[in-house]
This record gives structure tokens, C-alpha cells and sequence, in this order.
């Protein structure tokens, strides 16, 4: 089973553990630092003591004094008597060992022989550690050779030095542990405010990923406060690089929002002017046609051809006068209008220009409301069957549906024609947007048609879009319903 990935860490839980992290590591080395040096303190006293004992281990198992006859083991036993609980003594003589641990009432005990072999195989003057079976635990001892020949093991127990020391690592431990508790909290509270200048620094680069600049007029006056745009500082720095990055996109927005407006002003002119022209010439190629006198055949033919193309120039120019309007807001009313009857004029119009087209509508009972202009919504259906008509063969199936979602009016134009491109769909709504031959044309098109619906219908703060694959294309219009109420 493949574990999922890891995402990555963010910059505060990074410094966060950072912070801890190295805490931590000091902490540990302080602790280990401070024990080591309470232990060696604690070792250097109790081999103080050790030598202490040692020597009145000596001093009791020397000769007699005052030629007494007392036997080495009753002085043995004595010398026991003289130290402190705890303590144990080894007699190594004559390759016998005799081992003895005072209790803590103050009686000798003797050692077991295993004990006492353990004891008596410190053969060193410098104290050393052992540890002994039975119970007794660990000691410190030291062997030195009497007078006689004969040696003698003295140790003491390192029981309190142990405990002590496991003492200290557990009060350290303790005290580390809340300590780096209460780093994590006080550190995490320290970055997010330190880090506070860069989310907002991220706002602000989010506000103005979210603003519509790829149309329109853009005022892009969205900066990173002064105060988070300070050079000085490492987010200022990333501040003040983004304002310099937005001052520099703001003033490419103006100039290509000013070279827009002047090809849009342009076409709206020579829009405007050719209208005047082009009628003239339909006019005068009409009246020419339909004059009362015989015309060779050939000249027919021509003007016919003139005011063919007369006649698809003045579509043209109306079409590019239209958007250019609608791109400046203008040309659009807004009143409340029945959706249903307008797909029903529509579809009436579709079903005489499309003969050999199959057409169904599919209407709701109650009357869909919406504010808009008619006519201009009248021409975005038209435009969408003749859509549908023009690029798909004859006896293709077009159904036009009408529903109520949500507070909006969804209009949808199905056909189960041959579909359309999938690298033509991203640009489908552009101006001058053409298909291929896989929705074969039966007549000639601008690639004005969609181009208007999407303009129509953002002017009406709606939404246009188109899914599509072989058999089946669906334009999908959606429209909020009105808010009039009779």
C-alpha cells in the first residue's frame, strides 16, 4: 500500500520547530553537562570518603599495640564496628577471604562467598566501581596490602549517589519537557505575529489574483501597505518588489486598455460610417437588377453577386457595430420579459430557415421571468439555433429546453451533430472564432455569432458556456431571474 505524499511544511511550523528543536538540543546538553558534573562532584566525595574508610580499616587490622594478643579477625571484626552503614570490608589472607557488610542497626553481616569473591578481586589502590549480587547493589572500593601481607577491601555504596543522580535527570527531564511545552506556544504566538506583515502581503497578492484583468477597464490600486513595504526587513523587501511588479502591470493594463478603446472606437466608426455605403450599393445593385430594360446574363449574374456581398458586409458591420457597443455597456435595456415565449418566437423562426432539421422545445408550465432586453436576448437564441443549423448536417436533432435552477433561468440548445473540435472550445466565444470541417458549413459565417451571445449575456450578468463531444453539444445559458415583483 502506497502511503500518500507528505505535503510540505509551512515557514511557521518550520521556525516553530526550529525553535524548539534547538531549544531542545541546548536543553539537553545543559542537562547532560550538569549531571556529569554533579556526578563527578558526587564520585569525588564519596572517594573521600572511601579513603577515610580505608584508612581506619588500616589502622584497626595493623599489629596489636600494646602487645595484645587479640586475633586479626576479632580486629577485623572491630575495624567494621568503626565504619559507617553500609560499608563493606574484605579480608584476603592467606588466600581465605572473609567479607563483611555493617547494617544499617549497626551489626556485621557476613558476606555470602560469592560476595565476598567479587569484593576480593579489587586489587587496585585508585576506587573503582563494582556492583554485588544479593541485593547490595553497586559500590566504591578500594584494596590496599597490610603490613603482614595479607589485603584488605574496603567499598562504600554508591546508592545515594545513584539516586541523586536519577533524581536530577528526572527533575531535568521534567523541566525541559514544560519548558519546551511552553517554547512551542510562546514561539508559535511569536512567528504569527512576526509573520503577520507577509499575510498581509499574501492578501494582497490574492486580492489582485482575483481582480478581472484579462478585459475592461482595470484600476489596479491595490498596493502592500507602506508600512509592510520597508526594505529594510526581508518581508519588506518581498513587499516592496510587489508593489513595484503591480505599478509596472497597472501601467501595461492602461496602455493596453488605451490601444483597446482605440481599435474599439475605430470599428464602432468605421462601423458606423460603412453602414451608409454598403446600403447605397445594395440600393443601387437592386434597383440596377429589377430596372425594365434586358441585361446580358453575365452583368445579372454580377450584380446579384454585388449585392450578395453587399448584403453579407452590412451583416458584418452591423455585427461589429454591435459589439463594439456592448463593450462600452451601451445598447442593452432591461425590463422583465417571458422566457418562454421568446424561445418560442425563436424557435419558430429556426424551424422555417432549418426545414431539414428535426426541432423540439421543451417549456416549463409557469412563465420564466427575467429582466433583459428582448430583442437582444431574441438574437442570442437565434443565434445559438442558427449555431446549431449552420454546423451540423440535415435531420439533426435540436432540442431547446428552458428550467428554473437555483434563481437562475438555464437555457440549453442540444444537438446530436458531429460535435465540435476540443481545441476549438476554449476559444469558441472569441471573435472570429471558426470551427473545422468536422461541423461542416452549409453558409457563410462571421464568427461573429458566439461572440455576441457571450458579450449579450455578461451584459446581463449571466454566464455562457458549451460542452461538447461527437453526437452530442450542449450550449448551456444561464440568466438571473427577475427580481420585479407585479
Amino acid at each position: 500500500m502506497t502511503r500518500p505524499a507528505r505535503g510540505p511544511w509551512s515557514l511557521r511550523r518550520r521556525l516553530v520547530l526550529a525553535i524548539v528543536g534547538l531549544l531542545a538540543i541546548v536543553s539537553i546538553v545543559i542537562g547532560a553537562v550538569s549531571v556529569l558534573a554533579i556526578q563527578s562532584n558526587l564520585m569525588n566525595r564519596l572517594d573521600g570518603q572511601l579513603d577515610a574508610a580505608t584508612g581506619r580499616s588500616q589502622t584497626g587490622l595493623g599489629p596489636p599495640q600494646g602487645g595484645g594478643t587479640e586475633n586479626s579477625v576479632d580486629r577485623f571484626l572491630g575495624t567494621v564496628q568503626r565504619q559507617a552503614p553500609g560499608t563493606v570490608i574484605a579480608l584476603v589472607s592467606d588466600g581465605a577471604v572473609l567479607g563483611v557488610v555493617k547494617t544499617e542497626a549497626g551489626l556485621g553481616q557476613y558476606l555470602t562467598a560469592a560476595q565476598s569473591k567479587i569484593l576480593a578481586s579489587v586489587s587496585s589502590k585508585q576506587a573503582v566501581s563494582i556492583g554485588l549480587p544479593g541485593g547490595l547493589g553497586d559500590y566504591r572500593a578500594i584494596s590496599i596490602t597490610l603490613a603482614g601481607g595479607d589485603r584488605v577491601v574496603t567499598g562504600l555504596p554508591l546508592g545515594d549517589v545513584q539516586a541523586t543522580i536519577v533524581q536530577l535527570i528526572v527533575v531535568i527531564a521534567i523541566i525541559t519537557g514544560v519548558g519546551l511545552i511552553a517554547a512551542a506556544f510562546v514561539g508559535a504566538l511569536i512567528v504569527r505575529v512576526a509573520l503577520r506583515p507577509l499575510e498581509r502581503v499574501v492578501s494582497t497578492a490574492t486580492r489582485v489574483a482575483e481582480l478581472p484583468l484579462d478585459r475592461g477597464e482595470v484600476a489596479l490600486a491595490v498596493r502592500v501597505p507602506e508600512s509592510d513595504a520597508d526594505p529594510r526587513t526581508e518581508v519588506g523587501k518581498v513587499g516592496a518588489a510587489i508593489n513595484r511588479m503591480l505599478g509596472h502591470v497597472a501601467s501595461a493594463l492602461t496602455a493596453r486598455q488605451a490601444s483597446e478603446n482605440k481599435v474599439r472606437q475605430f470599428v464602432a466608426d468605421a462601423s458606423h460610417e460603412l453602414r451608409t455605403p454598403l446600403a447605397s450599393i445594395r440600393g443601387y445593385a437592386e434597383l440596377t437588377r429589377r430596372g425594365d430594360y434586358e441585361l446580358p446574363a453575365d452583368v445579372v449574374h454580377s450584380i446579384g453577386r454585388v449585392e450578395s456581398e453587399a448584403t453579407r458586409m452590412t451583416s458584418l458591420v452591423e455585427d461589429l457595430l454591435l459589439l463594439a457597443r456592448l463593450d462600452e455597456g451601451r445598447d442593452l435595456r432591461s425590463a422583465p420579459l417571458d422566457l418562454s415565449r421568446l424561445l418560442i418566437d425563436a424557435m419558430s423562426d429556426a424551424h422555417a430557415a432549418g426545414p431539414d432539421h428535426e426541432w423540439s422545445l421543451d417549456l416549463p408550465e409557469e412563465p420564466v421571468i427575467v429582466d433583459g432586453d428582448d430583442a437582444r436576448l431574441h438574437q442570442v437564441i437565434a443565434n445559438l439555433l442558427a449555431n446549431a443549423r449552420v454546423h451540423t448536417p440535415p435531420e439533426t436533432h435540436v432540442v431547446v429546453a428552458l428550467a428554473v435552477e437555483e434563481g437562475f433561468a438555464v437555457v440549453t440548445v442540444t444537438d446530436d451533430g458531429p460535435g465540435i473540435p476540443a481545441d476549438l472550445l476554449p476559444v469558441l466565444f472569441e471573435r472570429f472564432a471558426r470551427g473545422d470541417s468536422s461541423r461542416s458549413r452549409a453558409a457563410g459565417s462571421t464568427g461573429l455569432g458566439l461572440a455576441i451571445v457571450s458579450a449579450v449575456i455578461e451584459g446581463h450578468h449571466g454566464t455562457v458556456d458549451v460542452e461538447s463531444e461527437p453526437g452530442t453539444t450542449v450550449f448551456r445559458v444561464r440568466l438571473p431571474l427577475s427580481t420585479q415583483v407585479d
